[in-house]
């Protein structure tokens, strides 16, 4: 339900806030009509611009220290965010992946978590609607909604500004100015400004990065909004909004330093990768660039008309244009040598997302039904730079790191550095060099929907709710491919009928020169060799395989959503409600290089290009039993709700070390309980509590060679596969317990001055952080606190807040993965040889905020 409810109604961050509130009257616009929350059968967290401004909200991902069963998570680049409700989400590390949380601002929704990711400005209020969504808010609502709200022009000239400084260099500015345009018109504008030095240190070895400093922060955004009320019964806002982001993001550490970080290390020129692993030293080691820069703008116009006709209904309408893009460094190997980076430039480095979505609903009410029917279109394009370079380290490392593969002993042989050389017959240093691959993604997609909401009021007390939608999506991508660096130690191996007899003859006589008798070895174990080198020869940004390819790929999807409750009010203090609903996410198609064994998505490890790297649509069905209670005359909020959703065709993507890699899981289940208490105690003192179990496993059968286990290989899957934990586990990044408390009080200062102070936590129990479950990668229990102290004019014209955000320091991991190209064991817990990273959550940060309103 909600962990740190807002007072919805509240006007502005300045009004006095001495009288006793009546929370029962708390409004929300989850069922997209104004409804008192306590009659809404559907869990709902909502936070007032008061309670957000208390807890330091700037994005959605604060917003999770708010709610409990949310988690918001970023990996590579603070333009991949992942939002995750009751421990369902999808990992944002490739685009060609929609989201099961959707984030909606100011009725527009944003077609990934990331686009949605940025400073929100003035808000309103924020509402996390939990469970599927999709009847009301579209596809990709399967997990619940972000639906955020930002202030609107008002008839009251004002002016609001804020300054802050805190640790690490931090300086923001942020003001508004609201002024009336005559009797029918205002105009609200808001522009902020901030920065920060980074809070990860940075070692960065012989360059030619030079920043020793990353997760800085150094952006600007602007929002305009323009209200026009020619009449009594019509409004039109109009707003445009610009975001501007020039950032150092995102390193990682080393949660485990295995064997293959000795050679990284040799190969970095010492000092060049965390040996033994110190994740909390808060040191990452990376010599290439990791500079991003983000633009995001858009403008929309939403009209709403009060009819005469049909009993008052009203009339919406909401038109948008977006624009986001970003270009990022990165460093991939998280080390200081040399290996696998992708330049900070668009030419090699570059996503786009243009949308334009309509949507038109009709909404009314008789005193038997509350109606509503709409239309929505959307057309999104994605275009897409990908590209890998491969550093002067990346030859020796693999010759290395495949002999010490074969026997640890080779890999200390004064001939090991050249073995891929000898092997290829190519001169030293030019097997891997320059730019490996540089691919070209060019997707459109377009969605449009009809929709209806209608809840019969059967009696005074019984309010059924029917709910369908209907969605038509059509996908095509293009895809180019190109290796300009011609893959040189890859096509080496190849003839017109495969691996040809030479290249056979040269690694025999590279491995024989290395004491690997390979003459007098089985055949089996001599194909097994072979398949190694040429495997690992051939990695996607190496393989010439990709080189030139163009494909294409269109897909259709005509699917229903819905939901049906029936809501029950025993008298005015309780309401409980049964709801089923059904929720779609959309399939698509993977935006990476894929190879398998076979040339299809679904193979094993091999290096035969996959041109179908399409996959289906994600389905959930859920159960949802609520009740909503109110005591202490309106002044004491308890609700809670048993939730149980089964979802179907399970979009997983995964990172296995060389390549991200889609899976569809077959079944998914999460079930559990969310209850919150708010309780307004007197007129100054408000305090909040939430709890979520849920409970979110794999289901036990999941078909494929990644998932083949110890003990369970076959010749079809001769190893062990990389994702053999998930059958049957609790999902990544779902602990069974969350929980928020937190408390407000309010006190006179004098005859003119009056004190703030806001105190909340968020507890997390353990859960695991890689979407492959190893146990390298779990996170223990944890409780992350922030707290304000504010002093200031009784009427609001000025206020001076102290702060602190992750007051107590704790330390925690966002995302654990496999060390690129350093997870050369199996995946077994324990293998000595693979070292293990970690994208870090955020320190302590602290400082002082002054307020200041004309």
């Amino acid at each position: 339900m909600f962990a740190l409810p807002a007072l919805a109604q509240d006007a502005a961050p300045f009004a006095p806030q001495k009288e006793a509130k009546t929370l029962d009257t708390l409004v929300v616009t989850a069922q997209k009509r104004e409804e008192v929350m306590q009659d809404v059968p559907v869990a709902v967290t909502a936070l007032s611009q008061q309670t957000l401004q208390d807890t330091g909200v700037r994005d959605i991902k604060d917003l999770q220290v708010l709610v409990p069963g949310l988690t918001v998570t970023s990996t590579q680049s603070e333009a991949i965010t992942t939002a995750r409700i009751r421990g369902i989400g999808t990992v944002g590390d490739n685009v060609g992946l929609e989201s099961s949380v959707g984030v909606v601002i100011d009725g527009v929704y944003r077609p990934r978590n990331s686009v949605g990711f940025g400073d929100l400005g003035e808000l309103e209020r924020v509402e996390v609607l939990k469970g599927p969504q999709g009847t009301l808010f579209g596809k990709n609502t399967s997990s619940g909604v972000i639906n955020v709200i930002t202030r609107k022009p008002g008839f009251e000239r004002e002016a609001e500004g804020e300054v802050t400084f805190g640790n690490y260099g931090a300086l923001g500015l942020a003001g508004s100015f609201n002024t009336p345009l005559g009797d029918y018109a205002a105009l609200r504008v808001y522009a902020a400004h901030r920065n920060r030095d980074g809070w990860m240190r940075v070692v960065t070895g012989a360059g030619p990065r030079t920043e020793d400093r990353d997760y800085d922060q150094d952006f600007d955004t602007f929002r305009l909004k323009f209200l026009l009320a020619p009449a009594d019964n019509v409004e039109i806002v109009l707003s445009a909004d610009s975001t501007r982001r020039d950032e150092n993001c995102c390193t990682a550490v080393q949660l485990v330093s295995g064997e293959t970080s000795a050679l990284i290390d040799k190969l970095g020129g010492g000092n060049a990768i965390a040996r033994p692993a110190d994740p909390w030293a808060r040191t990452a080691y990376s010599n290439r660039s990791t500079a991003q820069k983000i633009s995001d703008r858009g403008v929309q116009g939403e009209v709403n008309v009060d009819l005469d006709a049909l009993g008052g209904a009203r009339f919406s309408s909401i038109t948008a244009g977006r624009d986001w893009d970003a270009v990022n460094g990165r460093d991939f190997d998280f080390s200081t040598a040399d290996l696998i980076y992708m330049n900070p430039e668009e030419g090699e480095s570059y996503s786009r997302f243009k949308t334009f979505s309509q949507e038109f609903h009709l909404a009314g009410a008789t005193d038997k039904v509350d109606w509503l029917f709409g239309a929505f279109y959307s057309k999104e394009t994605i275009e897409r730079t990908e590209s890998y370079r491969i550093g002067a380290a990346y030859e020796p490392y693999l010759s290395i790191g495949l002999l010490s593969m074969i026997n640890p002993a080779l890999a200390s042989l004064p001939n090991a550095a050249t073995f891929m050389a000898d092997a290829t017959g190519r001169p030293f240093g030019t097997v891997f060099a320059g730019l490996g691959a540089l691919d070209h993604y060019m997707q459109e997609a377009k969605s449009t929907a009809l929709f209806t909401n209608n809840t019969w009021h059967a009696s005074d007390a019984l309010d059924v709710t029917l709910g369908l939608r209907y969605t038509r999506e059509t996908k095509d991508l293009h895809s180019a491919y190109s290796n300009p660096n011609g893959s040189a130690g890859c096509a080496s191996f190849f003839g017109p009928n495969g691996v040809s007899p030479a290249a056979i003859g040269r690694i025999a006589a590279a491995l024989t020169a290395r004491g690997v008798p390979f003459a007098s070895l089985p055949s089996a174990n001599q194909q097994a060799l072979l398949n190694n080198i040429v495997g690992y020869g051939c990695l996607p940004w190496a393989n010439v395989m990709h080189a030139g390819r163009v494909t294409d790929q269109s897909r259709s999807e005509n699917e229903w959503s819905g939901t049906l409750k029936a809501a029950y009010r025993w008298n005015e203090h309780a309401m409980t409600y049964l709801s089923y609903a059904r929720g779609y996410k959309a399939g698509g198609f993977n935006l990476d290089r894929v190879q398998s064994s076979n040339g299809l998505s679904s193979g094993g490890s091999g290096i035969t290009p996959v041109d179908d790297t399409s996959f289906p649509g994600e389905f959930v069905d859920s159960w949802e039993l609520g009740a909503k209670t109110t005591w202490a005359g309106g002044n004491l909020l308890l609700n809670a709700a048993l939730f149980h959703q089964t979802y179907s065709d399970f979009q997983l993507n995964s990172f296995l070390g060389t390549s991200f890699v889609v899976r569809s899981i077959p079944e998914v289940v999460s079930k559990g309980l969310d209850a919150e208490l708010l309780w307004q105690a007197t007129p100054a003192l408000m305090l909040q509590a939430g709890m979520m179990y849920a409970d979110t496993k794999y289901g036990d059968d999941i078909p494929g060679c990644d998932f083949v286990g110890p003990g369970a290989t076959t010749a079809q899957c001769p190893s062990i596969g990389a994702l053999y934990k998930l059958p049957g586990a609790q999902m990544s990044f779902a602990p069974k317990f969350s929980g928020s408390l937190s408390a407000t009080y309010e006190w006179d200062i004098g005859s003119s001055l009056e004190g703030r102070f806001n105190i909340g936590g968020k507890y997390m129990s353990k859960y695991n952080t890689g979407s492959d479950l190893d146990v390298e990668k779990m996170q223990d229990a944890y409780t992350v606190v922030n707290a304000r102290l504010g002093i200031g004019a009784r009427d609001r014209k000025w206020q001076l807040e102290l702060w602190a955000l992750n007051l107590f320091d704790q330390d925690y991991v966002q995302v654990g993965f496999d060390g690129p190209l350093q997870a050369l064991g199996t995946p077994e817990p324990g293998n000595p040889k693979n070292t293990y990273n970690a994208f870090l959550g955020a320190p302590r940060m602290y400082g002082a905020t002054l307020r200041f309103r004309f």
